[in-house]
């Protein structure tokens, strides 16, 4: 059963919901039908130490770029 993550086009609430074959997709706020489904991102196991993983070239929080995040980067 996967999480979606859906926006209202109504009152533009965004909310994440478990759905199932028979689950009826509305707005947790407002209640309206009218929503969509939002592009969502996920996590991914590389299968290396978290010391071999790449972080940002900035070394702090933070990307001086403004494309963490965005899957352009370009971190290798």
């Amino acid at each position: 059963m996967p999480i979606f993550e859906y926006e209202c086009t109504s009152c533009r609430n965004a909310f994440e919901l478990l759905v199932r074959s028979d689950t009826r997709i509305a707005c947790p706020t407002c209640e309206s039908e009218k929503v969509v489904k939002k592009l969502s991102l996920f996590a991914a196991h590389m299968g290396k130490p978290v010391d071999a993983v790449p972080s940002c070239h900035t070394g702090g929080c933070g990307c001086d770029l403004g494309k963490c995040g965005s899957g352009f980067c370009g971190v290798d």
